[in-house]
């Protein structure tokens, strides 16, 4: 059978380690008698497995002391609203930097809440890097700074923290999470859907400073309040059990791989070896600044686009799957999370250099 490497951008590919894991422990966890999927939330089996991989979380992304992380559902396209809910804080005003769809999506909800200042925008190159700081135009009385600082649609990442002052800086890094270090004290909230890099669909990460929860706005729903899932540790209501088990898993896989900074330089690794053939060839393009190149989503088109059916459907035969780009840009794209092994980067290329060859 031909090996599968599975190039989805979420829900997207898991360690073979952990899946091996799963299945496991899936009709007994540890000799309860139990799976995951039948425990209750508050017995002391999951209690204990959700504190550990907050524990686990914790000291991978080096969280200080005065953070609160919340297990939550909902999706990163939930805290589109959540932000504005519990960050405006009695202002009337939020800054958002637009680099692409899932920047959109948070602006487009936040509007619905404040007045919105978009400090920048890539829109002008088809949201295809991302504005310098230089170029932002800061309102110092927003209630918070938002950026995405990975878009997975067009492959956009910063590597950068901005410098928003004392103003809270909020981060979706949903597409890019754990994938390298991040300095956490930098910002007020980070979240992050878990179905990229972390875990299966259903769990959503915040990491949010103590001092920004427990003042709403009016109406905002309980389910929608930082400060009651923060009291309740995220046990205010039946939490996403299983996908917070298998996110565990993977934080000790991670742990036992080296931690971030390792995970940093596979990644770069593996970006690179792809990158570097884009940019040898003229048979395939790489739409995003080099600068902005992301090491996580990776979208790429043929010079002749008549040529993307035959593309995908011989790296389907050569079990390469999951590579047809967005349905808003088409062409295709090559997601490489944390998971996803060297080897199923070499063979994509040399899939790409026999494709080239074949159709030249």
């Amino acid at each position: 059978m031909t090996k599968i490497y599975n190039f989805a951008a979420g829900p997207a590919v898991l360690p073979e380690a952990v899946l091996q894991q799963v299945q496991a422990e899936l009709l007994d966890w540890h000799g309860s008698g139990m799976s995951v999927m039948e425990m209750s939330h508050r017995g002391k089996e999951f209690m204990s497995i959700a504190a550990e991989a907050e524990a686990d979380l914790r000291e991978l992304m080096a969280i200080p002391a005065g953070y609160k992380v919340l297990f939550l559902q909902g999706g990163a396209s939930a805290q589109f609203g959540m932000i504005p809910m519990n960050l405006l804080r009695g202002k009337k005003s939020a800054d958002y930097l637009n680099t692409g769809e899932w920047s959109k999506k948070a602006i487009g909800e936040a509007k619905k809440f404040c007045e919105v200042n978009v400090v920048a925008t890539s829109a002008d190159k088809n949201f295809s890097y991302a504005p310098t700081q230089d170029q932002w135009k800061l309102n110092a009385d927003a209630a918070y700074v938002h950026y995405t600082s990975n878009e997975t649609i067009g492959g956009v990442e910063m590597f950068w923290t901005p410098n928003v002052g004392a103003v809270p800086l909020v981060a979706d890094m949903s597409s890019h999470i754990l994938s390298r270090p991040v300095d956490v004290a930098k910002h007020a909230l980070i979240y992050a859907g878990a179905q990229k890099n972390i875990g299966p669909a259903g769990l959503t990460i915040v990491i949010v400073r103590d001092d920004l929860i427990g003042e709403t706005v009016a109406g905002t729903p309980s389910m929608y309040d930082y400060k009651i899932h923060a009291e309740n540790e995220s046990m205010y209501n039946t939490p996403p059990t299983f996908a917070i088990y298998v996110a565990g898993l993977v934080f000790k896989w991670l742990k036992a791989n080296g931690g971030l900074a390792a995970m940093e330089k596979t990644n770069t690794t593996k970006a690179n070896m792809l990158y570097d053939y884009l940019d040898g060839t003229s048979f395939f393009n790489c739409p995003t600044a080099k600068e902005n190149r992301s090491r996580m989503n990776i979208p790429f088109t043929l010079k002749d686009e008549a040529l993307d059916e035959a593309f995908l459907k011989g790296a389907k035969d050569q079990g390469l799957l999951q590579l047809k780009g967005h349905r808003s840009v088409g062409g295709m794209r090559a997601s490489i999370y944390n998971a996803m092994p060297i080897e199923g980067v070499r063979v994509l290329v040399e899939y790409m250099k026999e494709f080239e060859k074949n159709n030249s």
